[in-house]
């Protein structure tokens, strides 16, 4: 009996052995579970305070310009009112300004027009011009158009003799045909300019280089008016003596080619503002065509 209940009380301490080291790997296992997710929360929270702290940072500068607006805001109401009667100035002054751009590309396109037109009679003048003098040399006259002026350049040579201002019964020929066109040509102005070289002159007539140079426009245009009748109000005499010369006046030919007279023909200042005001009056820009 006794032996029997030894065996039983053996039996009993070695299988509450067993169940205590089951029990303590159990609780081993949970331990390092609780220790994992402790670590898991504990990096949570860490991530959780830096964005508290970045959140609180973004709040104060929020609420650094809420502030900032709210002090503002008044500021800005008692604005409007300016605001509103500078925005109608403003309104006004712009469209002031469109007015003064639209009148301005007017004002372009009537000169424009003007200037055209002056082009294409100028053109028609050149022509003639070359119609009657195509047969002299080029070397002793050229017709050229520079900024809307015609310009007609007659070598002295065919006109007078070396140091005089007479004209040539040879050059009359030429004049005559020069007026021939001129006086076809009522709505132009022009002007006789004489030019000599740089040596020096000096004669009982002739005082200087001044002196010859106007005393040959003079004698031209004597010769247009009394020979051919051209009207002696649209013609002016002119002398330039040597100070516009064409080339460096160092060689005889040189000295020869500056020695000229040169007839510049335009058309007169109240014609060019009537093709002004013709201009405007066109319908194609507003104008009445009356």
């Amino acid at each position: 009996m006794k032996k029997i209940f030894l065996g039983t009380l053996a039996m009993t301490v070695l299988l509450s052995s067993c169940v205590s080291q089951k029990k303590y790997a159990d609780l081993e296992a949970k331990h390092k579970e609780a220790q994992d997710l402790l670590n898991s929360a504990t990096v949570k929270l860490n991530d959780c305070l830096e964005e508290k702290a970045t959140a609180s940072s973004r709040l104060k500068t929020l609420e650094d310009q809420n502030a900032f607006l709210k002090a503002n805001n008044q500021e800005l109401i008692n604005n409007m009112g300016n605001l509103t009667t500078l925005t109608t100035k403003g309104a006004e002054n712009l469209e002031k300004s469109l007015e003064s751009l639209q009148e301005k590309d007017l004002t372009i396109r009537k000169l424009q027009n003007a200037v055209t037109r002056r082009d294409s009679v100028n053109l028609a003048l050149v022509q003639s011009l070359k119609g009657v003098l195509g047969n002299l040399d080029d070397d002793d006259i050229e017709i050229s158009v520079e900024k809307g002026v015609v310009f007609v350049s007659i070598s002295d040579k065919l006109l007078f003799r070396s140091g005089s201002y007479n004209v040539t019964s040879a050059a009359k020929e030429v004049l005559g045909k020069v007026a021939k066109v001129v006086n076809n040509k009522p709505d132009f102005e022009f002007m006789v300019e004489g030019h000599t070289d740089n040596v020096p002159i000096k004669t009982s007539e002739l005082a200087d280089n001044w002196d010859l140079s106007v005393k040959r426009a003079t004698s031209v245009v004597r010769i247009l008016q009394n020979d051919f009748g051209v009207d002696p109000a649209r013609m002016t005499a002119a002398g330039r003596s040597y100070y516009i010369p064409l080339v460096d006046n160092d060689t005889s030919a040189n000295r020869a080619k500056n020695r000229r007279t040169r007839i510049v023909v335009l058309p007169k200042i109240d014609q060019f503002y009537n093709m002004i005001e013709e201009g405007m009056k066109d319908p194609a820009i507003g104008g009445t065509g009356k």
